[in-house]
């Protein structure tokens, strides 16, 4: 039951995993990232997506800003604030730049992001290591990755998410590192968030592209698709480390159809598995319930504890599961 797996979602001494070592804490010196001290502990900050889609304007995520600054979010460790799909124009100006959408975005994403840092956060945009993106309705990056990492740069974004559809169907491993590289020439710190859905294992190699990996499809809003994205990116715990993170998808907590036993579990879930903690929700409208859990700051302390190592299942029985991390102890909502 969920109320069970909320007794049970220990985090616990090093002990119970074991004498405390574990491998990810061996990878972290020979890490190769951007080089950039970035995400030194997982990301925390908001999302677009999973409430608004391609629903999105500047009013929207300006609001966001206030509203993360006023709930005291922000000082919590909430200070990205992510515009996801559908931001841009269908085609790409006269000198291969892409455009900001005229009816949605008329101010510009430099605006945005001045916006953001006048209120002490950092503001994240999307793009795509294909043709075009997800929605097919603005242009990809594929061929145009140093034009897009030098616009992103002028425009002051702090955030790359970087999905992977419509691509020329070579391997995220070939298209994903030109990105890399163009962002590092930018000269400015800008987290790299790959999102290839897991489908090429990139826990085993991503922590060379990036500052996070997708090792999931896309989550939604149900408790079955909680759990199992919480199962999939279980078995990957050892590749986490201070500036490399396992992504099980962004927080659904707030979105409604899913209990409020289930949304803590979420959290604490996602806390314990070092995964970047992006709220998917409308944070203007949050329910006393939703701010008492995203706002959780012990939970929070957990996921951002500098070590990084990530808490996984250590056992199950029947329909109960245990998982636990290093180094703290229990833990336990009930």
């Amino acid at each position: 039951s969920i109320a069970m797996l909320s007794l049970l979602l220990a985090l616990c001494f090093a002990g119970v995993l074991g004498n405390g070592h574990h491998p990810a804490l061996s990878q972290i010196s020979s890490r190769n990232l951007l080089q950039n001290g970035l995400a030194r502990t997982p990301p925390m900050g908001w999302n677009s997506w999973n409430h608004f889609g391609c629903n999105i304007n500047e009013k929207v995520i300006k609001e966001t800003a206030d509203a993360l600054v006023s709930t005291g979010f922000n000082k919590l460790g909430y200070e990205y604030v992510n515009i996801d799909d559908c931001w841009g124009e269908l085609k790409r100006d006269e000198n291969g730049r892409l455009v900001p959408r005229a009816s949605t975005f008329p101010s510009g994403i430099k605006a945005l992001s001045d916006y953001m840092h006048n209120k002490g956060l950092k503001l994240g945009i999307y793009s795509d290591a294909g043709y075009y993106t997800c929605s097919k309705k603005q242009p990809g990056s594929l061929g145009y990755e140093q034009t897009d990492a030098d616009t992103f740069a002028e425009w002051g974004v702090d955030y790359l998410k970087y999905d992977n559809c419509n691509t020329d169907g070579s391997k995220p491993e070939v298209r994903y590192p030109v990105m890399r590289d163009a962002l590092l020439k930018t000269g400015r710190p800008i987290v790299y968030s790959l999102c290839e859905w897991g489908r090429d294992h990139p826990a085993q190699w991503a922590d060379k592209v990036g500052h996070s990996w997708r090792t999931t499809q896309d989550i939604n809003n149900s408790w079955i698709s909680i759990s199992s994205r919480a199962d999939q990116n279980n078995k990957w715990a050892k590749y986490a480390g201070p500036g490399g993170w396992n992504d099980p998808d962004m927080l659904e907590v707030g979105n409604g159809n899913v209990t409020r036993e289930e949304y803590r579990s979420h959290f604490s879930l996602w806390a314990l598995m070092k995964a970047p903690l992006l709220i998917g929700c409308d944070v203007r409208s949050m329910t006393p319930g939703t701010l008492a859990i995203l706002g959780n700051a012990e939970v929070i302390a957990v996921n951002q504890d500098p070590l990084g190592v990530q808490g996984k299942k250590v056992s199950k029985f029947d329909s109960l599961e245990v998982w636990a991390g290093s180094p703290y102890p229990a833990i336990v909502w009930l």
